[in-house]
């Protein structure tokens, strides 16, 4: 395979490699910037010679080989180098021949997946909470610094610079590159478990960009919770958040048309549902919910929300849907983690079962805090409630400031199409 195959395959095992060799290279050299450098620079050494002499049998083994050369290439530079190498290699034989820094190697071995320890490094508490975020974003999942910032609707400059502290936090405090202590999970855990989380947001319904949906993303989110679960498979937020995941994105084939718009809920074929991932989930949560905890102690957010997913899966259509119970988990899950999405979605689920006037009261009052000044689903939401009213002039001034607001070009669309069908009587 040479010529732009070899530059397809590049980009390709980019894609799906970039977090696992990132962690690895930073597992071997205890450094971010130089793991993102030596990266670069792999993939860069890919374009130039896999295009002309072919890929290799293993193209990741191939880029962490190459990789580890450059690093150890640049430390040799370093006038500090000797210094730096012995605490490589002490740590090396600490920590095992999986993270021995030599370089060598003809690029036939597994490459260890070390993304798990970078997380929790990334999430360490030493780093500000929102910096965890950013950073685990842009070095795990791929991210580029942009759609971080579109993440946290901030400038551009602002998320590079608290990227650029966050490493050096990292490297001037040595936060260890490992999986906490038992002892040190709790206070650990909900970091992760929202790096995770946001990932499956953006992938499942894009910040930005022509596509409604970046697979790619949603898929890296899942396969992270499935790793984690399986390292810790007695934690029920664990649990409840794999299963939210694998509840929401059974849906994902329903959610737009072959030419790729907008399908919601209400409207989607739901013979076209991943049922085997749907059955997957519904066990989760059940071990999720009935997971033992301390006395008194309630679901976690990431169980009750996978919850109300499974009670929207195994409803043959919105009308049947049990909304009573998806109400009661909405009270439950406003006392656990109370956020101002989840009193929209609460609102949401009023006007299903007491009518749009009952769940308007809501909307209204949440836009009038201000809260989501910025998250175009609310106003979106208030446009459909106020055209289930009658009262068209308002739904279009609603659905004017969702567009506003509203970043992918796939619900761009769709909230057009409604602003038409308002403004043209329909």
């Amino acid at each position: 395979m040479t010529g732009a195959d070899g530059r397809d395959t590049v980009e390709t095992v980019f894609r799906e490699e970039h977090g696992r060799l990132l962690a690895s290279l930073v597992r071997q050299f205890g450094d971010l910037d130089l793991a993102e450098e030596v990266a670069s620079d792999a993939i860069e050494a890919a374009l130039l010679h896999w295009p002309v002499q072919g890929v290799p049998s293993r193209p990741a083994a191939w880029l962490l080989t190459t990789a580890r050369r450059r690093a150890v290439d640049r430390l040799r530079r370093d006038r500090a180098y000797a210094v730096r190498l012995a605490v490589l290699q002490a740590e090396a034989v600490r920590d095992g021949p999986a993270a021995t820094p030599s370089g060598d190697g003809d690029g036939d071995g597994d490459v260890p997946d070390e993304r798990l320890r970078l997380f929790f490094t990334c999430c360490h508490p030493a780093l500000a909470g929102e910096a965890r975020i950013a950073l685990t974003l842009r070095c795990l999942a791929g991210l580029s610094t942009p759609e971080v910032a579109r993440a946290f609707l901030v400038p551009v400059p602002t998320m590079a610079q608290r990227i650029a502290r966050a490493k050096k936090k990292i490297r001037e405090a040595r936060i260890p590159f490992r999986v906490p202590d038992v002892d040190e999970l709790p206070g650990r855990l909900p970091g992760v478990l929202r790096v995770i989380y946001l990932i499956f947001t953006e992938g499942y319904a894009a910040s930005g960009g022509p596509d409604l949906v970046r697979t790619d993303l949603a898929a890296e989110a899942i396969r992270l919770a499935r790793l984690l679960h399986r390292l810790l498979p007695r934690e029920r937020e664990v649990t409840g958040l794999l299963a939210l995941l694998l509840l929401v994105d059974a849906r994902r084939a329903a959610r737009t048309t072959p030419e790729g718009e907008l399908v919601l809920l209400d409207e989607q074929d739901r013979t076209r549902w991943d049922r085997e991932q749907v059955e997957e989930g519904r066990q989760l949560v059940v071990r999720a919910l009935s997971a033992e905890t301390p006395s008194g102690r309630l679901p976690g957010p990431y169980a009750l929300q996978a919850a109300i997913a499974a009670l929207h899966n195994e409803a043959a259509d919105v009308a049947t849907t049990d909304w009573p119970q998806v109400l009661a988990l909405y009270d439950v899950l406003a006392r656990v983690a109370p956020s101002p999405l989840v009193e929209l979605n609460r609102a949401v689920a009023v006007a299903l079962r007491d009518g749009p006037a009952a769940g308007l009261v809501l909307l209204d009052a949440l836009d009038r805090s201000g809260r989501l000044d910025a998250y175009h689903l609310l106003p979106a939401a208030r446009a459909d409630l106020l055209c289930r009213l009658g009262r068209r002039a308002e739904a279009s001034v609603a659905y004017r400031r969702a567009l506003d607001l509203v970043g992918n070009e796939p619900e761009r669309a769709f909230l057009r199409r409604r602003l038409a069908a308002v403004e043209e009587g329909n």
